[in-house]
């Protein structure tokens, strides 16, 4: 036990490593106009990350139970449509490598169904980096509700101010945030720089491979976490 890390790095998916936010969106807005429903795809976008039941209101306030439910599935039967055209975001994979191999525990901390959340591994290929994985079978609500953060610090057995959450939506920075976790952004999920450190991340960066070069300069926080084992 005494080799397991005692710092680590939470990975959001979606938008961070795997280019799937434009598909979600996507996905979202047919889904409304099949059941009935019509939402703006800017008003989508804004509330990808979000737990789907906490979009689904945002997003739909005035329909029923019955109607949110069916949007729901709508959006799961054209999500799969997507699924074999999704593609790894630049950096992304040589970017988990590069955080095991200075030492620290790496944790996929997202709430993606089991039946997505496998398609997004074998993207990734990256089984032999990780340290643990969450899924939406961990928490009752995603994001922004902190529940997955703490159920993947939990699992690498790490200190809240021992890790750094790397995320792309302003939900990543919001949950990481009330847990205490620091948190590092990328503007691959459409959201902008100064909206996100607006949001509270320390720190915006364009991509993974960016993310990756301040690392490997010894930069920003995930660099920092070397001093806080």
């Amino acid at each position: 036990m005494s080799d397991a890390p005692s710092t680590a790095v939470l990975f959001d998916i979606d938008g961070t490593l795997v280019d799937s936010n434009y598909a979600n969106i996507d996905a979202w807005w047919r889904a409304a106009r099949a059941a009935g429903e019509s939402v703006d795809a800017w008003r989508i976008h804004r509330a990808i990350g979000m737990d789907s039941a906490k979009l689904l209101e945002t997003l739909l306030p005035d329909a029923s139970d019955e109607t949110r439910d069916t949007v729901k599935q709508f959006h799961t039967a054209y999500f799969a449509e997507h699924m074999p055209q999704l593609r790894l975001l630049p950096g992304a994979r040589d970017l988990l490598r590069a955080v095991a191999e200075a030492g620290h525990a790496v944790v996929l901390a997202t709430s993606a169904p089991e039946h997505e959340l496998t398609r997004l591994r074998e993207l990734l290929d990256a089984e032999e980096w990780l340290t643990a994985v969450t899924s939406s079978e961990d928490v009752e609500q995603a994001k922004p509700d902190p529940g997955i953060i703490q159920v993947a610090l939990d699992r690498a057995g790490v200190r809240a101010d021992a890790a750094v959450m790397v995320g792309d939506a302003m939900w990543d920075v919001e949950s990481a945030g009330r847990v205490g976790v620091t948190c590092v952004a990328v503007m691959t999920g459409g959201i902008g720089g100064d909206e996100l450190r607006g949001a509270g991340a320390a720190e915006v960066h364009d991509d993974a491979a960016a993310l990756l070069a301040a690392l490997r300069s010894g930069d920003g926080a995930i660099a920092a976490l070397d001093g806080r084992a």
